[in-house]
């Protein structure tokens, strides 16, 4: 794998303008993926690959006023589309690599991720770098608005046994990353691994 994210960039860049328009349904899943992580008032979280920043008005409801909220992406027309939609209101946006944070070690409590991974060009490292900012005991979401089987047809392709984001790939990869999978959920409207930080 290579951390050339020119691919990744282009990719969203160019649908960053009608990214919600495309997926105006998402809402009651990210509401659902939000409160798997158990925020409290006064939490800090991390959205990480936070595209659009759909999920940062949940996300700042549930640490409240007192709680920080940032998102992150790689892409800056995402972030300048969160912007317009009046999302950096609810968070802090930095235009950052999740390979490369720049958060201070163990300075959040939980970290949120919408279909980050399959993006991550070293996943472990990646997911390691994750867990490098979060507190000992804190969580992660990763999270999608529609499970795999569901978006492998939207993507026209097939599920295939090395897919990350299988439990059997998944559990392992996390664990070699400083994350211990809590609870796994691959439905038709949703999917959310839940993991804790080690240590």
């Amino acid at each position: 794998m290579t951390d050339d994210h020119t691919h990744v960039q282009e990719f969203f860049g160019a649908r960053a303008a009608d990214w919600d328009v495309k997926f105006p349904d998402d809402g009651p899943a990210f509401a659902t993926g939000v409160d798997a992580l158990d925020l409290r008032p006064g939490d800090a979280v991390l959205d990480a690959g936070c595209g659009t920043g759909r999920a940062l008005p949940l996300l700042r409801r549930a640490v409240g006023p007192a709680g920080t909220v940032v998102g992150a992406d790689l892409t800056l027309e995402m972030l300048q589309a969160a912007a317009r939609a009046g999302r950096d209101r609810d968070a802090a946006l930095l235009q950052a690599d999740a390979s490369r944070l720049p958060l201070r070690t163990a300075s959040m409590d939980a970290v949120f991720a919408s279909g980050l991974i399959a993006h991550l060009p070293n996943p472990a490292d990646d997911l390691r770098e994750l867990a490098r900012v979060v507190r000992p005991g804190g969580r992660l979401a990763l999270f999608h608005p529609i499970g795999r089987a569901a978006l492998a047809v939207r993507q026209k392709r097939r599920l295939t046994p090395d897919d990350l984001r299988a439990e059997p790939n998944l559990g392992p990869l996390l664990a070699a990353s400083g994350w211990r999978l809590v609870s796994y959920a691959d439905e038709e409207a949703r999917f959310l691994a839940l993991a804790a930080r080690e240590g």
